[in-house]
């Protein structure tokens, strides 16, 4: 699988509505899971909140997003992030190390629920960043 760059956006409970939004505008699939499928989420309260969101266009657009959950800050203006996934564990933990030196580590590059790895951080220079090793042990 090649590498895939892309934004990632997070919203607080409109995740869906907004991805549906930007289906109807870029066309595409959307694909939706949610907290309940991967046993996540802060109580019952969260289970069908969406975990994560992909809308995939015949053009290449990939948009990506996800709803917050409650015991998360978000600030509006600050809700997105650039996303890197792949399956060259080599390649992309190195890029993760480059990228959280000297920044702030908001979640470990560590196994994730639905598989892989999976680890957030903000650079030094205030850009947010999603890394995702698809199918690492």
């Amino acid at each position: 699988m090649p590498v895939q760059l892309n934004p990632y956006l997070t919203f607080r409970d409109t995740a869906e509505e907004a991805m549906t939004h930007y289906r109807s505008v870029f066309g595409g699939q959307l694909t939706i899971s949610r907290f309940a499928e991967y046993g996540a989420g802060d109580g019952p309260a969260e289970q069908n909140k969406v975990m994560h969101a992909m809308l995939t266009t015949d053009q290449g657009l990939v948009l990506m997003a996800s709803d917050t959950p409650d015991s998360m800050d978000l600030t509006v203006g600050d809700n997105i992030s650039v996303s890197v996934g792949g399956d060259d564990e080599a390649v992309l933990r190195r890029w993760w190390d480059g990228l959280s030196d000297g920044g702030t580590v908001t979640m470990p590059l560590e196994p994730a629920p639905w598989g892989g790895l999976f680890g957030m951080c903000t650079d030094r220079f205030g850009v947010h960043w999603m890394i995702s090793v698809d199918g690492a042990a």
